[in-house]
């Protein structure tokens, strides 16, 4: 599962542009994940500039 810090995101959109299934979606300030079609293939986490995201095993 990916989490988001939202309080750490500056909404560049690189998570939005690697992500292979299309299921983050950025709207001016507002970032989700729809956790029932992501992957957690985890590339967001490794592009994000300001680790905004972070993976969580559960």
């Amino acid at each position: 599962m990916i989490r988001i810090k939202e309080d750490r995101c500056d909404f560049c959109g690189t998570c939005v542009s690697v992500c292979p299934v299309d299921c983050i979606e950025l709207r001016e300030t507002v970032i989700k994940i729809d956790e029932k079609t992501c992957t957690d293939c985890k590339l967001c986490v490794y592009v994000c500039p300001i680790e905004t995201l972070e993976f969580v095993d559960e």
